[in-house]
C-alpha cells in the first residue's frame, strides 16, 4: 500500500500528477528515487509526442555577470506558458549554466549540468509537467574589457531582447543604444558588416526600379548610390537616426559621449519561425483542458 504522504512527497519533488506519482511508486516498490526516474522516463515519452508542435512563442532574456553576458531565446507554444513562473525559472537556469561555462553550440548547451540534471533533462521534464512543447532555440555569449560597457534592454516582457557593447562610454549610453535597436530593428552594426552579395542584390533591384521609372542609365546609377545610403540607414545601427535625437545618427550619439559601438545582438522571439494559426478562444480552451 502506497501512503498518501509518499505520493505527496513525490508530487512536490517532480510536479507530476497524483495518479502518475502513485503509479510510479507502485511500479518502483515505493522507492522514491526510482519513481523519480520512472516519471522522467514517462516525461520523455510525453515530450516526444509534442515534438512536432510549433513552439514560436516564449522569451528572450539576458544575464550579465562582470565582463560576461549571455542572451538566449527559449520557446514555448503559447504566450501563457511564456509568463509561467516555472518557465521563467527554466530560462534563468539555462542562462546561469551558459554564463558559468563556455558552450559553442546548442548541443553543448543542452548537455550542460544544472541543479536538476542537464539542460535537456530540464526541458524534457518541464515539457511533461507544463503540457506543451518547450525548446531552446539560440544563444550568444560575449565578453568585454574593463573599458567597455554592456547595454541590456528587454522589451514587452521578453518579446525582444537587445545586448550591446560600447567602448569608452557608460552603461547608460550602451542601454540607450540597446533601446534604440529594440525599436528600430537594425540587422547589422555598421556598413562593413553587410555582406557584399546582399548589397549587390539591393543595388540591382534599385537600378531596375530607377530604369522602370524611365531614368537614363547614368542617372539611374547616381540614384542607386543615393538609395543605397538610405538602405544602410534602414539596416545598420550606426547609420540610423537616433530615436532620442533624429538630427544625429546612433554612431554620432555614442561618439559624442566619448565612445564607439562594438557589437549589438538583437533577439525577437519567433522571428523567422512558422507561427501557428489559432484564435484566442481556442487557446484559452486548450489551457483550461490541460
Amino acid at each position: 500500500m502506497i501512503s498518501a504522504s509518499l505520493v505527496k512527497e513525490l508530487r512536490e519533488k517532480t510536479g507530476a500528477g497524483m495518479l502518475d506519482c502513485k503509479k510510479a511508486l507502485e511500479a518502483c516498490d515505493a522507492n522514491i528515487e526510482a519513481a523519480i526516474d520512472w516519471l522522467r522516463e514517462k516525461g520523455i515519452s510525453k515530450a516526444a509526442k509534442k515534438a512536432d508542435r510549433i513552439a514560436a512563442e516564449g522569451v528572450s532574456a539576458i544575464l550579465v555577470k562582470g565582463n560576461d553576458a549571455v542572451i538566449v531565446e527559449v520557446n514555448s507554444e503559447t504566450d501563457f506558458v511564456a509568463k509561467n513562473e516555472e518557465f521563467k525559472t527554466l530560462v534563468n537556469e539555462i542562462l546561469e549554466a551558459i554564463i558559468s561555462n563556455d558552450p559553442k553550440t546548442n548541443e553543448d548547451v543542452l548537455a550542460l549540468q544544472t541543479s536538476e540534471g542537464t539542460v535537456n533533462d530540464q526541458i524534457v521534464a518541464k515539457t511533461s509537467k507544463i503540457g506543451e512543447k518547450l525548446s531552446f532555440r539560440r544563444f550568444t555569449k560575449v565578453s568585454k574589457n574593463d573599458n567597455e560597457a554592456f547595454g541590456e534592454y528587454i522589451h514587452m516582457g521578453g518579446k525582444i531582447a537587445v545586448l550591446t557593447i560600447v567602448e569608452n562610454a557608460s552603461e547608460e549610453v550602451a542601454k540607450d543604444v540597446a533601446m534604440h535597436a529594440a525599436a528600430m530593428r537594425p540587422t547589422y552594426v555598421r556598413k562593413t558588416d553587410v555582406p557584399t552579395e546582399e548589397v549587390e542584390k539591393e543595388r540591382a533591384v534599385l537600378k531596375e526600379q530607377a530604369i522602370n521609372e524611365g531614368k537614363p542609365a547614368e542617372i539611374a546609377e547616381k540614384m542607386v548610390e543615393g538609395r543605397i545610403q538610405k538602405y544602410y540607414k534602414e539596416i545598420c545601427l550606426e547609420e540610423q537616426p537616433f530615436v532620442k535625437d533624429g538630427d544625429i545618427s546612433v554612431a554620432t550619439f555614442v561618439k559624442n559621449n566619448g565612445g564607439k559601438i562594438l557589437d549589438m545582438i538583437r533577439y525577437e522571439v519567433g522571428e523567422g519561425m512558422q507561427k501557428r494559426e489559432e484564435n484566442f478562444a481556442e487557446e484559452v480552451a486548450k489551457q483550461l483542458n490541460n
